[in-house]
């Protein structure tokens, strides 16, 4: 089966690809887990976006609150940050290591792991593990936007029955070289396999699918989304927003609305507000720059609409711990 590349699930306008171009992976924390019963990981790591995939045994990804998920080979679970959760061979086995921000392991008691689980390129756990899960975690929020982060429950699986990973291989045998440039390889690759997972689960029932998703299929209304996507900072208008697609601006006003729940401008704004937020967390960025990126003509401006919608001035955003 031949593999799509990034570009061209962004030529077929799909919708994911959409949003994780822009800020995506960087340097995101990739590692190859290998364990033999009983074996229990806690991890309290706060990332917003961790992709495992179950290449070889069984496992339980266990979070604090919500029902425990099994995984089989060939199953992928992502779990969105930042609530802690469990992986381990039961749900009853108790954590043995604990994964804090940053990627830094701990004994449950405190003490530092010291490299003593460490395998070598990308391997942690047990020599010749009878579980082997594949784990890609991106480590800031901006890297996956905010409006597909909170239209994702906090934990779910696809299972083999459902869904075959193509990259399985590929990824297995990326992560375990140590080449010039491997970690920009690898954060592709966690790309495309993020987007085709999610686009498997939106397409199913269960994922009740956020209202902007659902109205991507429409010819009208998804060219209008796609658009402010692909280019939030431009000054969009109605008027110009509904030259772009070929209708008026009733109608386009009226049919955005009943699909997406909301005005184009309001979305927009959402948008726009909720990259600040990331690069106001990610960036030394001035206010003022920031700004200029997100489609805003001074920092006042942003200043005032950020702190309508958050509720706090975007200074005090940044100096909130994430």
């Amino acid at each position: 089966m031949d593999v799509p590349s990034r570009s061209d699930l962004l030529t077929r306008g799909d919708p994911l690809a959409g949003l994780l171009e822009g800020p995506r992976a960087r340097g995101a924390f990739m590692i190859r887990a290998c364990f033999d019963p009983p074996w229990c990981v806690r991890v309290e790591d706060r990332a917003p976006l961790t992709v495992m995939l179950a290449v070889r045994g069984d496992a339980w990804v266990v979070p604090d609150r919500g029902e425990a998920l099994r995984l089989r080979a060939g199953d992928l679970a992502i779990a969105r940050g930042p609530d802690p959760y469990r992986c381990a061979d039961d749900p009853a086995t108790a954590p043995g290591a604990v994964i804090l921000p940053g990627g830094e392991c701990h004994y449950p008691d405190g003490r530092p792991l010291s490299g003593h689980w460490d395998l070598g390129v990308r391997s942690w756990g047990e020599p010749d593990g009878s579980t082997v899960l594949l784990i890609g975690t991106y480590l800031m929020r901006g890297e996956v936007h905010g409006p597909l982060l909170d239209a994702l429950p906090p934990l779910l699986t696809l299972s083999s029955d459902v869904w075959e990973c193509p990259l399985t291989p590929i990824l297995a045998a990326e992560m375990a070289r140590d080449e010039p440039g491997q970690a920009v390889v690898l954060d592709r690759l966690l790309d495309l396999l993020t987007i085709s997972a999610l686009r498997a689960w939106f397409s199913r029932p269960e994922a009740a699918a956020p209202a902007w998703y659902r109205a991507l299929a429409d010819p009208v209304v998804g060219r209008a989304l796609r658009l402010l996507q692909d280019d939030p900072a431009r000054p969009w208008t109605v008027a110009a927003l509904a030259a772009e697609t070929g209708v008026s601006r009733a109608a386009l006003a009226r049919r955005f609305g009943e699909l997406v729940g909301e005005p184009p401008m309001t979305y927009l704004t959402g948008r726009r507000l909720a990259s600040a937020a990331d690069r106001l967390r990610e960036s030394d960025d001035t206010l003022e720059t920031i700004a200029r990126h997100v489609g805003y003509g001074s920092a006042f401006a942003l200043s005032s609409a950020f702190k309508r919608l958050y509720g706090v001035s975007p200074q005090e955003h940044r100096a909130r711990p994430a």
